[in-house]
C-alpha cells in the first residue's frame, strides 16, 4: 500500500514539475493574455519614389476603430453613436457589440481625423481607435498597372506594392495595458509601448517627368485612333532600367474599383509584361541582327550588307505562300540591300535570311535576345511569350518568324531585344528597382545592372543601329524623324488572329525607336492595339514616339547634334 502511495506521489510530483518547467512560460503568457489588452501601432508603409526622389506613393494618416464587446456599458447607445458617425447599420453594430464569440471586433478602417475627434467627444467605454495608414497615390491613374495597390489592411496585392511588400511593409508595434477579466482597463493599469518599425522606401528607375509625357501621348493616340488599348515602354538601353511604362485605359489608384472584378482585372493588367502578341515587322530588327553577326563571323550562309536581294517575288515554303505587305508593283522593293529591306520592311528578304541561317543558328539568336523565356523583370506575372520549339519548327514557320509572324512576344521582351541590338549587343536584366532607402534616409542597397549575355558584337550592333537610323531618315519610320537629332527605329503592322484565323480588319500597330542612334540613351516601344481607320505602324505609332522623344529632349535639355 505504501509503495502504491509513493508511486502516485511521484507521478503527481512529476506532473507538477512538468507543468511548472515545460509549460510554465506558455501558461504565463496565457495568463498575461487574460489580463492584458493590446492596441496595435501600425507601421508606416514605405514610400515609393522615382529616380529623382519625387514621391509617387505616400501615406495619408487615417484610423481604425474597434471595440471590445465585454467592455461596452450601454450597448444600444454605443451602437447608435457608432453607426451615426461611421454611416453603418445600427442593427449590425449592435449585433457585433452583443456578440460573445470574439474579444475584439473592428468597426471601421481608414477613418479620417474629423470622425475620430467626434468619436472621442462621446467617450464610449470599450471603444478604441488606433492610427493606420491609407496609401496616397500622387498621380492618380499614372503608372497604375506598375505600382499596383494594397488591401484594406495595407498589404500589397499587385504590382510593385506586392513584389516589394516585404521591404515596404515594416513591422507593427502595440500598446499593451492591463484589464480585468472582461476587458475593462484597471484603475492602475500598466502601459507598455512597443514601437513600430516603419517600412523602407523603394526608389524606382521610373522618371515621372518622362512617365507623364508618355501618359499624355498615349491617351492622345488612344482617343484619336479609336484603339482597343495602347501601351508604351521607355527603356534606358544602357542598363535596361524602365524609365516609363504606360497601359491605357487605366484606373485611379486612389479609387480602386474593388466592387467590379471584371473592370479591375482588365484595367490593372500590365499588358506590356503579362500579354503577348505577334510583333510583325518590328521583329525584323532581330533577324537583321542575327544575319549581320553571322556575316561578321564568316558564316557563308549569311548575307553581307552589300548583298542585293531580289525582293520582287512571292515565295512558297512547305506549300505556304509568303508574300510582302506591298504588291511590289512598278518595281517596288526590287534589288534591295539589307538597309533598304529594313527601310521598306520587305518580308521576302527576311524570309531569305531566316531560311539561309537555318533553325539551329537562328534559334541561337532568338535565345540570346531573350525570346522563349522571361526577361527577369522585378514584377509578378511576366509571360513567357510563344516560340515554336526548335525540334518542331518547319521551314514555313522559320520563314514567318523571320518577319515577325508565328511568334508571340511581350512588349517588354521586344523592347529589351531591340535595346540589346543597338546598345553594343549587351542584354541586361530589365528592372524597376534603383535603390532601397531606410525611413531615416540612409541608402540600404543599390541595384547594380546585370548583363545576362552578349547577344551580338559591338560592331554588328553599330551597323544595325546605323541601318535603323536610315529607316527613320529615309524609310517607313519617317514620322519619327526629329530635325537635329539622330533617331533610329523600326515600324510594325501585324494582323491579329482569332480562333486560328486572320481577324479581318484587326491589327496591332507598333514602332520601336531610340536616340541618339550612335549611342542610345532612350528607347521607346509604342503598341496600338486595333486602331480604327489608318492602321499602319508608320502612321499610327511612329508619330507617338516622336512626340515622346521631343518631350524627353525638352525635359532633359538635350542639345542638337552638330
Amino acid at each position: 500500500m505504501s509503495l502504491a502511495i509513493t508511486f502516485i506521489f511521484f507521478i503527481i510530483l512529476g506532473r507538477l514539475l512538468y507543468v511548472q518547467i515545460a509549460w510554465g512560460s506558455d501558461l504565463k503568457l496565457k495568463a498575461q493574455d487574460q489580463w492584458n489588452r493590446e492596441i496595435p501601432i501600425v507601421a508606416s508603409r514605405g514610400i515609393i519614389s522615382d529616380t529623382n526622389g519625387t514621391v509617387i506613393v505616400g501615406n495619408r494618416t487615417t484610423y481604425s476603430v474597434f471595440l471590445r464587446p465585454n467592455a461596452v456599458k450601454e450597448k444600444e447607445y454605443a451602437a447608435t453613436v457608432l453607426s451615426g458617425i461611421f454611416s453603418l447599420d445600427p442593427k449590425t453594430v449592435l449585433e457585433k457589440i452583443e456578440g460573445n464569440k470574439v474579444s475584439e471586433v473592428t468597426i471601421a478602417r481608414q477613418v479620417d481625423r474629423e470622425k475620430i475627434e467626434k468619436l472621442v467627444s462621446y467617450d464610449l467605454p470599450g471603444v478604441y481607435y488606433s492610427r493606420d495608414n491609407t496609401r496616397q497615390y500622387a498621380y492618380n491613374d499614372a503608372l497604375c498597372q506598375v505600382l499596383g495597390f494594397t488591401s484594406n489592411d495595407g498589404s500589397g496585392l499587385s504590382g510593385i506594392e506586392k513584389y516589394y511588400d516585404g521591404i515596404l511593409a515594416g513591422k507593427n508595434g502595440e500598446i499593451t495595458y492591463t484589464t480585468d477579466i472582461i476587458g475593462v482597463e484597471t484603475e492602475n493599469s500598466v502601459v507598455v509601448y512597443n514601437e513600430a518599425t516603419d517600412g523602407n522606401e523603394i526608389r524606382l528607375t521610373i522618371d515621372m517627368d518622362i512617365q507623364l509625357a508618355a501618359e499624355d501621348a498615349m491617351k492622345s493616340v488612344y482617343t484619336s485612333s479609336g484603339a482597343k488599348s495602347v501601351s508604351c515602354i521607355v527603356l534606358n538601353p544602357q542598363d535596361f532600367g524602365v524609365l516609363a511604362m504606360v497601359n491605357y485605359p487605366s484606373y485611379d489608384l486612389n479609387d480602386v474599383p474593388r466592387d467590379d472584378p471584371d473592370k479591375l482585372n482588365a484595367y490593372s493588367r500590365n499588358l506590356l509584361v503579362s500579354d503577348i502578341y505577334e510583333p510583325g515587322s518590328t521583329f525584323k530588327v532581330v533577324t537583321a541582327a542575327a544575319d549581320l553577326e553571322e556575316y561578321l563571323n564568316g558564316n557563308s550562309k549569311a548575307f553581307s550588307p552589300s548583298y542585293v536581294f531580289n525582293g520582287s517575288r512571292t515565295r512558297t515554303v512547305d506549300g505556304t505562300k509568303i508574300k510582302c505587305w506591298s504588291d511590289h508593283s512598278n518595281g517596288k522593293h526590287s534589288n534591295q540591300t539589307l538597309s533598304s529591306a529594313l527601310n521598306n520592311s520587305c518580308n521576302p528578304c527576311f524570309t531569305d535570311m531566316a531560311l539561309s541561317l537555318g533553325s539551329e543558328t537562328f534559334y541561337k539568336y532568338l535565345t540570346a535576345f531573350g525570346f522563349g523565356g522571361v526577361t527577369g523583370l522585378d514584377f509578378n506575372g511576366e509571360a513567357l511569350g510563344m516560340l515554336v520549339p526548335q525540334t518542331a519548327v518547319r521551314d514555313c514557320d522559320l520563314a514567318r518568324i523571320g518577319f515577325g509572324q508565328t511568334i508571340a512576344v511581350t512588349g517588354l521582351q521586344l523592347a529589351c531585344a531591340i535595346a540589346a541590338g543597338v546598345n553594343g549587343g549587351k542584354y541586361y536584366t530589365p528592372h524597376f528597382l534603383e535603390s532601397v532607402i531606410s525611413s531615416n534616409g540612409k541608402v540600404i542597397s543599390e541595384y547594380k545592372p546585370v548583363i545576362k549575355n552578349q547577344a551580338i558584337s559591338e560592331k554588328a550592333s553599330s551597323m544595325l543601329a546605323e541601318m535603323l537610323e536610315g529607316v527613320v531618315t529615309e524609310g517607313s519610320g519617317k514620322k519619327a524623324y526629329i530635325e537635329g537629332y539622330r533617331v533610329g527605329g523600326k515600324t510594325g503592322t501585324a494582323q491579329k488572329y482569332e480562333n486560328g484565323h486572320v481577324a479581318q480588319g484587326k491589327y496591332v500597330s507598333s514602332f520601336c525607336g531610340f536616340f541618339p542612334a550612335n549611342k542610345p540613351e532612350y528607347l521607346a516601344l509604342i503598341v496600338v492595339d486595333e486602331p480604327q481607320g489608318t492602321y499602319y505602324g508608320s502612321s499610327v505609332a511612329a508619330p507617338v514616339a516622336k512626340e515622346i522623344f521631343e518631350d524627353i529632349i525638352k525635359i532633359k535639355n538635350i542639345q542638337r547634334y552638330v
